[in-house]
Parts: structure tokens; sequence; C-alpha cells
């Protein structure tokens, strides 16, 4: 628009000044090329002035938008920065208090579990140690079922072939937990935690002859050690039991069986399954719901069944409240242990399990009020170091 006014103001102009040069009122050839020239002059100067216009308008608006876009990109980096910091902090407090918390709660849950079970078969003079396991058992594969259902945790879907894969293992399973029953029965609690120091030895040598794994100079050491202080507190124990003392050993013998036989199976179990892998919890269900039968097998042949109807215990409600709540921890350990295992490792693992035993040892000494010499005391301690140390030569 601006072009074509200027274009109307040039030829209007030029139309309306007196035509002196006319000498006889026709228009000269000169006159003629100015008139051209003033037209061109007019074109040229609007359209630098339309240029410079354009470039200017370019040129602030190149500015603005990098200024504008300059500081969204400093806001922007400033909320990022933000939002960053705050995860960072958020994510490493959780990282720090995640291994103590899981590291609390495993300890608590095995240190509660062995205490508990042993006022049940000592503190209450509960003689069926089959039924309790088989109870315990019972309430452990309810609470995962209902959980699997409500999807809190992921549980494989059982099928015969893997039921037949695992029967071998759990056999084993029933056996330890059996023997471990009525050796606490009969056995103080610190010795029965040295006592099962043998079943490091014993897994130790059968991982040698099965899967061919030496160990090192120093893990040899420590089970000499164990087996030093496993004689010395069982000859100084003034309240020793022979039926105890066997069964431990057998549940030793059982507990490093189950180990070494849960390494072949697992492999098996796991193209067994539909998603092809087995996870814990698949595995915690297996071992107890599978021992339901194999429990009450042996409370027929033990004939426990009628001495739990008629034993006067049953009829007390804190009973049930604490056999029901070590059944519950016998649970609890298995969901914490893998709960810590994840936040720490093998290594860290193993050295608080070994650390454990210490407080148990010394919670069922003051507890139950165990006669104690001081030879004997001396031979847990050694028996209690002998274990840490064990678990720091494994991590060499």
């Amino acid at each position: 628009m601006s072009s074509d006014f200027g274009l109307d103001a040039v030829i209007s102009h030029d139309c309306e000044e007196p035509e002196p040069s006319s000498l006889n009122g026709k228009v000269t050839l000169g006159e003629k090329v100015n008139a051209v020239y003033k037209i061109l002059d007019g074109f040229r100067k609007q359209g630098n002035r339309s240029i410079r216009n354009i470039s200017t308008n370019a040129e602030r608006r190149t500015t603005s938008d990098r200024f504008f876009r300059g500081n969204r990109a400093l806001f922007g980096e400033s909320t990022n920065l933000l939002v960053d910091g705050a995860e960072k902090r958020e994510h490493g407090s959780g990282r720090k208090s995640g291994p103590l918390l899981s590291g609390t709660a495993y300890c608590i849950s095995s240190c509660s579990m062995i205490l508990l079970n042993k006022v049940v078969l000592s503190g209450y003079n509960f003689n069926a140690g089959i039924s309790l396991m088989f109870y315990q058992n019972l309430i452990a594969s309810l609470v995962v079922v209902v959980l699997g259902l409500c999807g809190a945790v992921s549980v494989e879907k059982l099928n015969w072939k893997l039921i037949k894969v695992w029967i071998p293992v759990n056999v084993i399973f029933v056996g330890m937990l059996v023997s471990g029953m009525y050796s606490l029965k009969h056995i103080n609690i610190a010795m029965v935690t040295i006592l099962k120091n043998v079943t490091n030895i014993l897994t130790a040598i059968g991982e040698l002859y099965i899967f061919r794994k030496s160990q090192n100079q120093k893990v040899w050491t420590a089970m000499f050690l164990m087996i030093i202080s496993a004689i010395s507190s069982g000859i100084t124990d003034l309240s020793f039991n022979t039926m105890g003392y066997a069964w431990q050993i057998m549940n030793c013998v059982l507990t490093a069986s189950y180990s070494l036989t849960l390494r072949q199976v697992m492999d098996k179990a796991k193209h067994s399954t539909r998603s092809g892998s087995l996870n814990e919890i698949s595995m915690v269900l297996l071992n107890n719901l599978l021992s339901l039968p194999f429990g009450f097998f042996l409370i027929l042949l033990f004939d426990e069944l009628e001495y739990v109807m008629n034993v006067d215990v049953i009829r007390m409600p804190m009973f049930w409240v604490v056999a029901t709540a070590s059944g519950l921890l016998g649970l609890a350990i298995s969901f914490t242990s893998m709960w810590f295992l994840r936040q720490t490792g093998p290594t860290t693992y193993s050295l608080v399990g070994s650390l454990n035993k210490i407080p148990i040892s010394v919670a069922g000494l003051v507890l139950f009020k165990v006669p104690l010499s001081l030879p004997n005391f001396f031979s847990i301690l050694f028996g209690l170091f002998a274990g840490v140390f064990f678990a720091r030569a494994k991590m060499s």
C-alpha cells in the first residue's frame, strides 16, 4: 500500500508542476527523460525504506526470541536441577535406610522365631513338635496364598511336573524342621546355635565333593575352630541331653543336605514351570504347602494326634497366640531375608547372620535361666567367634 501511495504522489506532483521549458505547448524529449528519472528515483527510495523496516523488524524479533529462549532455558534448567536434586536426596535417603531397616527386620524376626519356638516347646511343655511344625506351615501357606490372590506377591502356578521335581527337597525340608523342633526342646538355645556351625562344615565338604568347589585356607581354619568349639561346648554343657544332641546332629546333616540338594533341583524346577523361572516366594509356598501331607503322615506315625487332642495346653488362648506368632515369624524370616539380601548382598547377609547368633544365644541363656559354668560360657563365646570368622573367611 505505501509503495502504491508514493508512486501516485510522485505522478500527481509531477503533473501539477508548471512547465516553464515548454515553448510552444509541446513536451520536449528532455522533459520526458527527467520525468522517468523522477519516477524511478521514487521507487528506489520507497523500496529502501521498506527493506530497512523489514530488516529492523526481523532483527528485533530475533533478539526477542533469543531473549525468551534464553529465559526459558535458564528457567527450565533451574527447575530440572531442583527436581533432580530432590529426587537424588530422596533416593539417597532411601538407599541409606533400606539396608538398616531390612537388616533390623531380619534379625528381629530370626531371634523372635527361635525364642517363641522355645517358649512353646519348653515353656508350655508341648511335646508335639511335628504338630507345631504342621500348624506353622499351614499358617505360612495360607498367608502366601492370600497374598498371591490379592496380587501383593508373584506366585508361580503349581503343576504335577514341578511337584514331582520338588518332592525330594521337600522331604529333606520336613526332616530338617522336625529335627530342629526336637533338638530345640531338649537343648538350650545357645548350644543349638553353636552346634549349628557343624552345618557349615558339612556343607563345605559337600561342595568339595559334589560341586568340586574348593575353599581357601582361612575357611578350613575357621571350620577347625568351629569343631573345637562344638566339642568343648558339649563337654562343658551342664544340661547335656543325649537325645537333644542326637536330634541336633541329625538336623545339621539334613540342613546341609537340603542346601546341597536345593542347588541341583532349582535348575530342574525352573524348566518345569510355565514361565521358565521360580522366585523365592514360590519356593516358600512349595516347601510349606507340600510339607502338609508329609507332616500329617508323621503326626499319625508318631501318634501325636491323640496327644494334641487331650493335652491341656491347647485350651489356653495364649498358647495359640504364641504358636500362631511363631508361624507368622517363620514366614517373616523368608520375606525379610530376601529383602535384606536384595538391599545388601550375599557377603553382608552371611556376616549379619553369623553376628545375629550372639544376641540369640545371650537371650536364650538369660530368659530361660540356663545353668551355665564358666568353661561352658567361654566355649560358647569361642564358638560364636568361630562362626563370625568363618563368615569373614568366606568373603575373602
